[in-house]
Formats: C-alpha cells, sequence, structure tokens
C-alpha cells in the first residue's frame, strides 16, 4: 500500500513508460461525470530538494479537478518513486515527462512546473513544443548564470564533484535539518499545511531522500557557470507564459523570471508580495486566481 501523502481530489497511479515505473497522482473525477473535461489537461512538474507531487501541487487536484484532466508526476527518484535510479538533470526529465504524456495519451497540455520543476518545463518547451500549451512557472530554475557569486558558485561545483561515499553521508546529516530547510522556502512558515511539513519530512528521512535533487546538481553546475541558463533561449518560446514568483524568494532571484517574461513574446510576470520560494502553497487563493484567468485567455 502507498503510504506517500494523497491530497484531496487525487489518487495515486502508477505508469509503466520507457523510463520504467513512474508514480503519478491523478485529479478524480467525480462519479457518474461522463461530461467532457472542458479545459486543457494540466500536468505538474514538482520541485527540486525533498519535494514531490503532493507537496508542490497539494491544493491544484481539488480545484481543478473538476475542469480539467490534472497530473502530477513524482520523478524519478521523488514520492512515491524516491527508491528509483534518477535520470540526471532537467532535459532528461522532460523526457520523463513526456514519455508520461505519451503512455496516458496527452497530446498537448499545459504544463506547471515549480523551482526545478520550471527549468524541467522550460526545456520541455524548448525540446517539445508541440506538447506545450501553455506554462505556468513558480520560482523557476534555468534562469540564472550561476549560484550566487562567483566564489559561491565555485564552492558548489567543487561540492557537487565529490565521490557519493563522501556526499551521502553528508547528505543524510543535512536531512536532520529539514524542517528548518523547509522554512526557509516560505516567508510565513505558519501559512503550510501540516500535512506538507509531514510528507516533507517523510521524504528527507528516506535513504534516497535527496538524491535525484543531487543528480540534478551535478549535471547542471559547471566549473564557473550554470550549465542549464535558458535565458537566451526563452525568447524561442512562443507558448503563453505565466511567472507566478514570490518577492521574498530565498532560494530563487525573481529577476531572472522579470528578465525572462521580458524577452518572450506570450508571457505574464505576478510577481506576489511578501511571499517566498513556494508561492502556489503560500498563497494558493491567489495563485488559483491568477492561474484560472491566464487558462481562460489560453486557446484550448
Amino acid at each position: 500500500m502507498d503510504d506517500r501523502l494523497v491530497p484531496d481530489g487525487a489518487r495515486a497511479e502508477y505508469l509503466e513508460t520507457r523510463f520504467g515505473r513512474i508514480r503519478i497522482l491523478r485529479g478524480i473525477q467525480d462519479q457518474h461525470d461522463d461530461a467532457p473535461k472542458r479545459g486543457l489537461p494540466l500536468v505538474l512538474i514538482h520541485g527540486g530538494g525533498y519535494d514531490n507531487a503532493s507537496i508542490s501541487w497539494y491544493y491544484i487536484y481539488e480545484s481543478r479537478r473538476r475542469a480539467h484532466e490534472v497530473v502530477g508526476i513524482d520523478l524519478p527518484g521523488a514520492g512515491g518513486r524516491v527508491d528509483a535510479e534518477p535520470v540526471g538533470g532537467p532535459a532528461q526529465m522532460a523526457e520523463v515527462v513526456s514519455a508520461v504524456m505519451d503512455t496516458l495519451g496527452i497530446d498537448r497540455a499545459a504544463i506547471y512546473g515549480c523551482s526545478m520543476g520550471g527549468d524541467v518545463a522550460l526545456h520541455l518547451a524548448l525540446a517539445r513544443p508541440e506538447k506545450v500549451a501553455a506554462l505556468v512557472l513558480i520560482g523557476p530554475g534555468g534562469l540564472a548564470p550561476r549560484v550566487g557569486g562567483a566564489l559561491i558558485h565555485r564552492m558548489s561545483w567543487l561540492m557537487a564533484r565529490l565521490p557519493d561515499w563522501i556526499l551521502m553521508p553528508m547528505m543524510r546529516w543535512a536531512s536532520r535539518f529539514a524542517r528548518y530547510a523547509q522554512r526557509l522556502t516560505l516567508h510565513d512558515p505558519s501559512l503550510l499545511a501540516p500535512a506538507l511539513v509531514d510528507e516533507f519530512i517523510r521524504e528527507a528521512q528516506h535513504p534516497r531522500g535527496g538524491v535525484a535533487y543531487l543528480r540534478y546538481n551535478q549535471a547542471t553546475l559547471g566549473r564557473s557557470r550554470l550549465l542549464n541558463d535558458l535565458s537566451d533561449r526563452v525568447r524561442e518560446i512562443e507558448a503563453p507564459t505565466l511567472f507566478f514568483h514570490g518577492a521574498r524568494d530565498r532560494f530563487v532571484d525573481p529577476s531572472g523570471s522579470a528578465r525572462a517574461h521580458q524577452s518572450m513574446p506570450n508571457a505574464r510576470l505576478v510577481l506576489v508580495e511578501d511571499c517566498g520560494h513556494w508561492a502556489q502553497l503560500e498563497r494558493p487563493e491567489r495563485f488559483e486566481e491568477e492561474t484560472r484567468a491566464f487558462l481562460e485567455g489560453v486557446g484550448e
């Protein structure tokens, strides 16, 4: 039995794909509701660290399931597949998302991405534009030249180059501070639902918790720059895009979203005051309002 958090309005399923067994969360269709969904399918990509499809998208399944087919994906190495071997960087993760869509028969969807998931969504939009009808990006990665200043970036790169026999014990030690790390993702930690706190700690305490994010960092950290910086390429993305970014985000500088939205042909930025990195969880009502209006304006 799956002992992971399953948000209201969702059910857990497992799919066999070319990347192996993948766990998804699907919005539950009401009994006897045979009416076709009016809106685009929503495909949801969670963030890194100890995030998963239950945490990032906790409120979305219930709020959007009646109008959309909703699919949240646990990437290999996270959530219900935390024990699976990670696939690497954002380009490889985008191929996992594409494979899930193919398996489910979803030709085209609105792609939601949070943090690392936003990086994955941007890679998918560039590599498989025919699959992406719209993008909803919350504090997305992939839009910065480096991690902090030159010295911090170089130290991060050196750390990522350490062998696993050193890194794995370090990660297990760091997991003891998961509650502190979680509080840093929010401007007001008291707004996080207790169920999400518990799920985050459960992910952190798993022996393989965080390994997928480690592999992502190892794939994207170059010696002097980030290898996944798409700042010069996002102008190629024609899909309507909504950036939803907390103004007090400690993890991803909002300036990346601001620059990207200015260079893209069909993008909008919502900068949420007094809000941190998990903006969709800290301000769920505002997120629902903005995304509902955005999707209504997308040609479906």
